[in-house]
């Protein structure tokens, strides 16, 4: 690649590196992103899908995290009210662990800390009249119910990158940078097409290394500087099984080792399970989920619900590592989730920014900050925009999502109510862009999912590879949706050969396709 320098490379296309981009794109500046993989392929969609101010961070007196992740969660709830809605969260109090008054000391703080005004707020239960005591074993009676936010993570990735690429940046996906190095005041940046192997040079003014658990990686192997900070690879697992109650709240429950677990409705259909904390060495593009992980997540849940959950009853599974910033604390648990920016600047020398820590629920905030820090040695200034700004599909009239799908179905009423939901969840307002022309079922092309009526048209996978940068069935079926779940083999490999056909690099159409961080049975 030849031509002019672009004013900043990111490397990762996690949810920090898609939230960098985008960010520094509407302000003006020129932007590449690269991935070596799909986007949000790693730890951004092994997460337990939650914006949430973390409550257990207040044990450990990480108020300023707190707040700021509180304040982000109704932020980003009207930035993107399709794939983020509201979830209570049920707490039963257990006497053996923290007493009634902690807890109702930490939810007091928790209502008041972020200047709550969408979600509604804490209050006790009695869990022998109210219906969320309904799957609980005996002995349970009270407790606590407060509000966080549910996310589609891996969605949240694609709609940053989405944004950025409309704003200007490129974005390259299938590209590892396998070299950089500072020449004639820029940086000289070689990336590899993990397809082709095809090699080209891009030359920026700025460096930002977003590469999640491969930060030291990066900066060790490819950059070759040092890093003033360490990173702490911990794993976190999840399960999931079939649904193990009704209603749409979620549980919260206190473990014996004082971590805790969370069940919550999953994919209408299923319960999802987690998390473990457990350091990690490995390499992280390996992870998978161990037999002692499964063993106690089911542990933990079956202390709660009258059925006990057995690790026979687990239909998948997904683990991801998290790069936090190494504070040298003893327990994995207890490391912190706050983010560190290292801003690698020398006189007459382009910069490098890298990226230690943070959590989903802080993208936008640790990117606003990355990109202020960028400013000085750009030599350029622009106000940051995202905190009223929706991302793609959010731009729905005050952030009313059954009033958006209301109106979907009113305008499309040959859309099956289902499908209409689906894709009102997924896309938003651009439905009527994946809708576009259509006047019946039949404009949408052949149902892929026939086999086991999943409802997979032509229509979805043609807009998911030209708008949202899918190349694989398993882009499509575990990161872009979660269908993988409800879809049988037949529809999984018919919707997989569509994409294959559509997407071949020419000369690499046998290529093997990249390993998911997500480990378990599909």
């Amino acid at each position: 690649m030849t031509g002019d320098p672009v004013d900043i490379l990111v490397i990762g296309g996690g949810v920090n590196g898609a939230g960098i981009a985008r960010d520094a794109a509407g302000r003006g500046f020129s932007v590449v992103l690269c991935e070596q993989g799909d986007l949000g392929s790693a730890t951004s969609s092994a997460s337990t899908k939650l914006i949430h101010g973390g409550l257990r961070y207040l044990e450990y007196y990480e108020f300023r995290l707190v707040r700021e992740a509180l304040v982000e969660r109704e932020v980003l709830l009207r930035a993107a009210p399709h794939i983020i809605w509201p979830l209570r969260f049920v707490l039963p109090h257990d006497r053996t662990m923290r007493p009634a008054w902690m807890l109702r000391l930490g939810l007091f703080l928790y209502d008041h800390l972020g200047g709550r005004k969408l979600l509604p707020p804490s209050r006790s239960l009695d869990l022998r009249r109210h219906p969320a005591g309904a799957p609980m074993a005996d002995g349970w009676s009270k407790a606590f119910e407060y509000s966080d936010c549910w996310v589609e993570d891996a969605r949240l990735v694609v709609l940053n990158a989405i944004d950025a690429r409309e704003r200007g940046a490129s974005v390259l996906t299938r590209t590892r940078c396998t070299g950089a190095r500072r020449e004639d005041g820029l940086w000289s940046v070689t990336l590899q097409s993990t397809e082709t192997g095809e090699t080209r040079t891009v030359r920026a003014r700025v460096l930002v290394n977003a590469a999640g658990p491969w930060v030291g990686h990066v900066l060790n192997a490819r950059i070759g500087v040092n890093a003033r900070h360490a990173v702490r690879l911990v794993k976190g697992s999840h399960v999931v099984v079939r649904r193990l109650y009704e209603g749409p709240h979620a549980y919260i429950f206190q473990n014996d080792d004082r971590r805790i677990v969370f069940a919550i409705p999953y994919e209408r259909d299923y319960t999802l399970i987690g998390t473990t904390d457990v350091d990690y060495e490995g390499d992280p593009g390996e992870v998978a989920i161990s037999d002692a992980e499964v063993a106690y997540l089911c542990r933990a849940v079956s202390k709660y619900f009258a059925t006990p959950v057995m690790p026979a009853d687990v239909v998948w599974t997904y683990s991801g590592v998290r790069p936090l910033y190494d504070d040298e604390a003893g327990n994995a648990a207890a490391v912190t989730r706050d983010y560190v920016l290292e801003l690698d600047a020398p006189p007459d020398a382009p910069a490098l920014l890298s990226i230690y820590g943070g959590k989903i629920t802080t993208y936008r905030r640790l990117a606003e900050e990355a990109v202020n820090r960028l400013q000085e040695p750009l030599r350029a200034a622009a106000r940051p925009w995202t905190a009223g700004s929706p991302l793609p599909g959010g731009d729905i009239p005050e952030a009313d999502f059954d009033g958006y799908l209301a109106g979907l179905s009113a305008r499309r009423p040959w859309l099956p109510p289902a499908l209409a939901r689906r894709y009102a969840r997924a896309y938003g307002t651009r439905t009527e862009m994946l809708l576009d022309g259509a006047a019946g079922l039949a404009d949408l092309g052949r149902d892929l999912a026939a086999s086991c009526g999943g409802q997979v048209y032509e229509a979805e996978l043609r807009y998911a590879a030209a708008q949202e940068f899918v190349r694989t069935g398993e882009d499509f079926l575990w990161r872009r949706t979660k269908l993988g779940l409800h879809l049988d083999a037949e529809a999984r490999a018919e919707v997989s050969a569509w994409l294959a056909g559509r997407t071949a690099v020419p000369g690499n159409e046998h290529a093997p396709q990249l390993r998911s961080s997500m480990g378990g049975n599909r």
